[in-house]
């Protein structure tokens, strides 16, 4: 099956079941095939990696070893300040 990516952008919804119904969607831009929608399959390598994978806050993971947001109400101020021409 293949979609246009306006016609994505307009229903996603009723590609996505088409992809999870084993149906493979071809995505075109202006006429070109650009990318595959295909069903997710979840070998038995991804998931003992992700079963191993247990952060220690899911909401702060990405700032876990963030050195200068120690201080947020500082870090805060040097942001908003703008810039210094």
């Amino acid at each position: 099956m293949e979609v246009s990516a306006k016609e994505l952008r307009g229903s996603p919804g009723k590609y996505i079941e088409q992809a999870v119904r084993g149906n493979e969607v071809v995505i075109t831009l202006r006429g070109k095939r650009v990318a595959r929608l295909v069903p997710y399959v979840e070998d038995a390598e991804t998931a003992a990696e992700s079963a191993e994978y247990t952060p220690k806050d899911e909401i702060f993971g990405l700032w876990a070893d963030h050195t200068q947001t120690a201080d947020v109400d500082a870090y805060l101020r040097r942001v908003r300040q703008g810039r210094r021409f």
